[in-house]
């Protein structure tokens, strides 16, 4: 009897490591859009179109060939695909990050600058300075689903991802700047559910994780606003702000003030309490910044210059790495994953991975199997007496 439940038990084991072997190499890898591991950055508005860094090299690998005066950049995911707004053409188009090519472009008659993603419908929301609305375009066909109207032209767009799933009716929201307020649109009522005003004219607008909106304006300031309550404050004044990022980890806001050559450190604002003095720190740079992208782990950020060059920081070591030629007119820049590790509900085929399901058996068979082996003989040979 003991030998019995001592075989099944090491068959059970046997088959456990097995199957769990298994199952690791056919899960799909789910990439994340900006840093789990950050290969590349783009920069829109580099070279001839799209400059591209390889991170761990540290230098620019090539220039994706794009015109109409590419702006904002955004990727999917799991950073299978670009999205590159093109004001000059009246164009937003969708590019394949593997081989660079267009999947598909949609006309925008606004000159669309602006660009938001939401990633839960794969819908993209465009807008710029060209004319009224905000554009609902499907990421896949680049088909126009519907327009938004605005009071004018769009200077700011961002998507807070509010949505709680189950029965709620709570859909993720859309945040437009235009010409005196941020409006705010419920994406799955399809309506919009709030209007704030801002007299000095908001602009950009970034929307990291918890309860804090942040908006600059066109009259240098820059103000936060309360995600829930809708209360403005400002927390700082007298600059020339561009496009702003944060960083994941500590819920610092990282803000190009483009009238002192530096970039701004915010210290992360908290509903209900007292705000913090701003700025936490300043980054002393050689040149105008036109914007700035973080990684999600906290540890690089990459500052597109002016003047064609793009500065390297080691945020935990508060230092400038190195500084890039990308040429062109940066306007934008992002990091993401090239090539994504596997592409998002994408499940490898049992023959791609049949080698190594065959060398993790083997190994269970040599760890599992030879001791059952040797303990079977022991109970087979006859005792000395």
């Amino acid at each position: 009897m003991m030998k019995q439940a001592l075989r099944l038990t090491g068959l059970v084991a046997l088959v456990s490591i097995t199957l769990g072997c298994i199952v690791a190499i056919m899960s799909p890898h789910i990439a994340r859009a900006d840093g789990g591991a950050p290969n590349l950055a783009y920069v829109a508005g580099g070279g001839q179109g799209i400059s591209v860094i390889d991170v761990s090299q540290q230098k620019v690998t090539k220039t994706i060939k794009l015109g109409g005066d590419p702006h904002t950049i955004l990727l999917s995911l799991d950073g299978s695909t670009l999205f590159v707004t093109q004001p000059a053409s009246n164009k937003l188009s969708v590019m394949d990050t593997r081989d660079d090519h267009t999947i598909c472009s949609a006309n925008v008659p606004v000159q669309p600058s602006l660009l938001a993603y939401d990633p839960d419908t794969r819908l993209l929301y465009t807008g710029g300075r060209g004319g009224k609305g905000v554009y609902e375009i499907n990421s896949t066909t680049c088909a126009i689903e519907s327009t938004i109207e605005t009071e004018g032209k769009v200077y700011g767009l961002a998507l807070a991802r509010v949505s709680s799933g189950g029965a709620s009716n709570i859909g993720n929201q859309l945040w437009v700047a235009s010409e005196k307020h941020v409006t705010i649109y419920d994406l799955k009522q399809r309506k919009q559910i709030g209007s704030i005003e801002i007299a000095d004219g908001p602009q950009y607008l970034s929307i990291p994780p918890g309860t804090t909106v942040y908006v600059n304006t066109r009259a240098g300031n820059i103000q936060t606003i309360d995600l829930a309550t809708h209360k403005v404050s400002q927390i700082l004044t007298g600059g020339d702000f561009g496009p702003m990022d944060y960083d994941e980890t500590t819920g610092e806001m990282y803000v190009p003030d483009r009238s002192k050559n530096q970039l701004l450190v915010l210290t992360p604002v908290h509903s209900g309490f007292q705000l913090p003095k701003e700025p936490g720190r300043v980054i002393k740079l050689a040149e105008k910044p036109q914007s700035v992208a973080i990684t999600s782990d906290g540890q690089l950020g990459f500052i597109a210059l002016a003047n064609g060059k793009v500065d390297m920081l080691d945020i935990p070591g508060r230092q400038i790495i190195t500084t890039l030629d990308v040429g062109g007119k940066p306007q934008f820049i992002i990091t993401g994953l090239y090539p994504p590790a596997m592409p998002q509900n994408t499940t490898p085929s049992l023959w791609s991975t049949l080698p190594g399901i065959i060398a993790y058996v083997v190994i269970a068979l040599i760890i599992i199997g030879i001791p059952l082996l040797l303990m079977s003989r022991r109970q087979r040979a006859p005792h000395k007496r």
